[in-house]
């Protein structure tokens, strides 16, 4: 008995000792990353379940703190899922967090955010994880192919060329197509003065529900962008972002060889010229950023300062930028008092280079020589030119290397802004908000042509010989808001309404002038232009200048959320709001937007998923003039015979003019399945009311012209987005996603039953316009004749498609109803898919990004000018495409011209390596990336990318109109596109 007690009393006692060592605290650490990239999480919380003991992640990602086996950690960080770890017998937990799916991100949404679950609108949020990669010179660039019904262009790559935006299409006819850009609040602001390394998100109001809340500038939608801000708690840590890039040609146009050239009939001056080769070049792209933040209890704050030197493939082409930016956050008096305040400035160095170079490279005989000197078996001197070889008499022809050597094309641009916000709460649930920003910037470009330049020289000319050209602009935005917003929850039913005020003031001003007759190249253009020999000689000296009155835009607003037992979603705006740019009798305008969303889950318990929500939403918005002044009576000076001057009208007064409207509906679908998240929007829009210059009876008023609302445009339209966790493994994760959009638009009404726009030029071909535009039928309809093979001279022949026996197929005929004229493509895509994938393996991350465009076609007018072997024109190149018709020798418009240019494009493939921690140097990172590394396409120009807008004729040396894009005219391939280009880029990225 004795021993057996013995015996049991021991047992109890290895008990009670095993069950204290078990449940004895020990110190338990790891770190906490992002599964997508390997980035350590700072400011992660760790917290021991079921007690007050906690933590928070470092710079480094790490955390330390005490517990027992067999208590639970709980990680948990915005925007991921929590994740629960059980404490073992390891002293180490390392977790990896996985982005949330549970649509419980914050979204701004414009004067507020809301939950991305309570959103009853086509909102999209962009967030910098999934931002595209590389060498990236316009911030637009990050989102290209990232957002269904968000198109994001830029032809050919040039680096001063900022992107052609567009939301869900073609939204005015007679004002501005471009979203609408607010940067931290600021509204109105340019992306020009952000640098990509700076950005956090972006979130894409597409539809009119989400827009109708900025009012008169938000027809063409909305893109909100959010900078990166510090972080409360956290000392202060550095970050390197450094990128050096090379970029080559990666598709021009095929032409002849100097033999071939020769054997075709060209004219052969004995020399071997790849004139492509001498003007372009491999780009060097370098970029340096460094960022300071950090935070207090209180306040937070972040520094950046950002340095691009981006060369272009073209020769003398590219730019040097350095951008700032500092924001800071605090709170005070008991967190009720929140001021925001964010500067930056921006300034760029521009070396624009002519990208007519890159036209006369592709046309020029391959066989004559760059450098006149070399011409020695012809008796002439070519040395008058800066010893350039000249084609003297041809038409539209100029030396491209000259262009680049002799002339200067230059500029700089400066950007400066500033923003504050102050909130104060002056109750619980009831804060007031005060914002003030003030934006700035300017620009100077210069061009000179030299004595010795035939480009714009005049250097044949016996009595002007070079020019200089100035140009000057500024421009200053004000804005002053304030809003008071309220929220109160009332069981399960929540309320937030925001109402204020909006008083914005814009001006701007420029001038030019020009002049010239330089005796020579030594001159200092730029400091001397008392050396032009213009001075004294009337008429030859231009200058104009121009400035606008105050441009007010003064509204007012407010919002009304209501959310109900965490399923019905209600949100509703109305916007009043005046602009000075409209007519006396109409500056004032009304714009309601109401959206409804509803967790359809909650009645259908459809299993495996988490979230199946449908809303609908209806908005109004509009759009400005481009221009001040346009419902006023028109002036123009007018300069007489006998030197006296006075001033004439050219435009009527009209106090009706108003905004153009946009009314939209849309109806969406968002669903949620664990791995699996996707949304579905089908919407209609009606734009009505366009701004344009109309033609008036001069008998009744005594003028032709005046500015008037007219036209109607529709426009349906499907988007479709996905998302898909394919593996989530703790060493392997595979992410993949894919957007597709399509849309049509309609021309309703307009101003003439029909026109036809968008001249193809000389030579030859003057007066010959490609683009249909009629009441009733699709925009970016391409109309001409249809070819139909050779005839024994040589000449194109075109179908009879009425079959009348005649052939109607003059250009000057195009719009008679008996003409032989059909659509022969149209310049829109038919729909648009991207495709994303993501892959983490260990320490290495692989992003890779497909763009696909379809079913829109493009006029490759280099063919049109270029392609048929005429026997005068020896003295040109010829395009050389397997679609070159034998025995054409007549250069004329017609579906032969006409290409479909669908592609799919790798845009982007960035493969990065976690080093970890190198000496001080910590989450040192390396990635390669390559940008457009290739394109399967049929087209046979340089680039298969939709051209969206129309410029003008470029010929004998005449440069783009950018200033009057003609988006009535898309789908024609310009004879001055910038050559599209490949990009590789090695980065490194680092904490210090």
């Amino acid at each position: 008995m004795k021993r057996f007690l013995t015996k049991m009393v021991f047992s109890l006692l290895l008990v009670v000792a095993g069950t204290a060592f078990l449940t004895a605290q020990k110190v338990v650490s790891g770190t906490v990353t992002d599964p997508s990239n390997g980035d350590a999480l700072i400011g992660a919380s760790v917290l021991v379940k079921g007690t007050q003991t906690g933590t928070i992640t470092d710079i480094d990602g790490t955390y330390s703190l005490k517990a027992s086996p067999g208590d639970v950690l709980v990680f948990s960080y915005t925007g991921y899922d929590d994740q629960e770890v059980a404490v073992g017998a390891s002293n180490t937990v390392n977790v990896s967090l996985v982005a949330g799916k549970l649509l419980e991100e914050v979204v701004v949404v414009g004067y507020g955010t809301q939950k991305e679950k309570e959103i009853s609108s086509a909102v999209v949020r962009v967030t910098r994880d999934d931002f595209n990669r590389g060498p990236i010179t316009d911030a637009a660039q990050l989102l290209q192919g990232k957002v269904a019904g968000l198109q994001v262009y830029n032809r050919g790559g040039d680096p001063n060329r900022a992107s052609s935006i567009r939301i869900r299409g073609l939204s005015t006819v007679g004002a501005n197509v471009e979203p609408l850009i607010v940067i931290d609040g600021i509204i109105g602001a340019s992306l020009s003065n952000l640098d990509p390394n700076d950005i956090e998100t972006f979130d894409v109001l597409k539809d009119g529900s989400a827009a109708a809340i900025y009012g008169s500038r938000g027809s063409s939608g909305v893109i909100i962008v959010t900078t990166k801000k510090g972080t409360k708690n956290k000392d202060l840590t550095l970050s390197y972002n450094g990128q050096l890039g090379t970029s080559s040609r990666s598709r021009t146009l095929d032409i002849m060889t100097a033999s071939e050239f020769t054997a075709a009939g060209g004219s052969n001056l004995g020399f071997d010229t790849d004139w492509i080769n001498e003007v372009t070049q491999t780009g060097i792209t370098n970029v340096h950023g460094i960022s300071a933040e950090g935070g207090t209890e209180k306040t937070s704050y972040r520094a950046s300062i950002n340095a691009r030197n981006v060369d272009g493939i073209l020769k003398s082409s590219g730019f040097n930028q350095l951008n700032t930016r500092f924001n800071v956050s605090t709170k005070r008096l008991n967190d009720k008092l929140s001021v925001d305040f964010n500067t930056s400035f921006t300034t760029k160095n521009q070396d624009f280079s002519f990208n007519e170079a890159l036209r006369y490279a592709v046309i020029g005989n391959p066989t004559a020589p760059v450098n006149g000197a070399d011409l020695t078996k012809y008796d002439f001197d070519e040395s008058q030119y800066g010893g350039y070889f000249e084609a003297l008499g041809l038409f539209d022809f100029f030396n491209p290397v000259s262009i680049i050597k002799q002339n200067k094309n230059v500029g700089r641009r400066s950007e400066f802004n500033f923003g504050a916000n102050v909130g104060y709460q002056i109750i619980e649930g009831l804060t007031a908000n005060f914002r003030v920003a003030n934006q700035r910037n300017g620009s100077n470009n210069r061009q000179y042509y030299a004595p010795t330049s035939l480009f714009r020289g005049n250097a044949a000319s016996p009595i002007r010989k070079g020019r200089a050209d100035f140009y000057n602009d500024k421009a200053d935005s004000k804005l002053l808001e304030s809003y008071l917003t309220y929220s109160k929850g009332f069981g399960s039913t929540s309320l937030t309404l925001t109402g204020g005020h909006s008083w914005q003031q814009s001006n701007f001003e420029s001038s030019y002038f020009q002049l010239g007759d330089f005796p020579n190249n030594i001159i200092d253009w730029s400091n001397q232009i008392e050396a032009s020999q213009d001075f004294g000689n009337a008429g030859f000296i231009s200058a104009n200048s121009d400035a606008s009155p105050d441009e007010r835009i003064i509204a007012q607003f407010g919002r009304a959320s209501l959310s109900f037992n965490d399923t019905w979603f209600v949100n509703a705006s109305l916007r009043r709001e005046g602009s000075t740019k409209l007519g006396a009798n109409n500056q004032w305008g009304i714009f309601p937007a109401v959206g409804v969303a509803v967790d359809l889950n909650k009645y259908l318990n459809l299993a495996n998923l988490d979230l199946f929500k449908a809303r609908i939403g209806y908005g109004v918005t509009g759009s400005l003039p481009r221009e001040n002044g346009l419902a006023k009576e028109g002036r123009i000076l007018v300069n007489n015979p006998d030197g006296s001057t006075n001033t004439r009208i050219n435009r009527l007064a009209n106090p009706d003019l108003k905004w153009e409207s946009k009314a939209e509906t849309n109806l969406g679908f968002d669903v949620n399945s664990g791995r699996l998240g996707g949304s579905l929007d089908v919407y209609n829009r009606v734009i009505s009311d366009f701004i344009l210059n109309v033609k008036v009876p001069a008998d009744q008023n005594g003028v032709d012209r005046q500015t008037r609302n007219a036209g109607q445009l529709s426009t349906r339209g499907l988007e479709l987005a996905l998302d898909y966790d394919v593996v989530q493994k703790d060493n392997f994760t595979y992410n993949t996603g894919l957007v597709f959009s399509t849309y049509k638009s309609n021309l309703d009404k307009y101003v003439f039953p029909k026109e036809v726009r968008g001249n193809l030029g000389a030579p030859g071909q003057n007066g010959t316009n490609m683009i249909l535009v009629k009441e009733g039928e699709e925009i970016g309809n391409i109309w001409g004749p249809v070819f139909d093979g050779v005839d024994d001279k040589g000449a194109p022949k075109f179908k009879d498609l009425n079959g009348d026996g005649k052939f109607i197929v003059a250009a000057d005929k195009a719009l008679d109803s008996l003409a032989d004229m059909q659509v022969l493509g149209n310049g829109i895509p038919d729909f648009e898919l991207g495709w994303k994938n993501s892959l983490t393996f260990g320490k290495w991350n692989v992003n890779a990004f497909v763009r696909g465009v379809f079913g829109h076609s493009l006029v490759n007018t280099f063919r049109a000018f270029y392609e048929p072997r005429i026997s005068t024109q020896t003295a040109y190149n010829f395009i050389n495409t397997s679609k070159a018709v034998d025995g054409l020798t007549s250069a004329r418009f017609s579906s032969l011209y006409v290409e479909k240019a669908d592609f799919v494009r790798l845009d982007n493939l960035s493969i990065t390596r976690s080093i970890g921690n190198i000496g001080q140097l910590k989450n040192f990172n390396v990635s390669l990336t390559g940008q457009n590394l290739f394109t399967i396409t049929g087209y046979t120009g340089a680039d298969p990318e939709p051209a969206l807008v129309y410029y003008g004729t470029v010929d004998n040396g005449a440069a783009e109109d950018l200033n009057n894009p003609d988006v009535l005219a898309p789908g024609i391939d310009s004879r001055n596109n910038y050559f599209s280009a490949r990009a590789v880029t090695l980065g490194i990225n680092f904490n210090f």
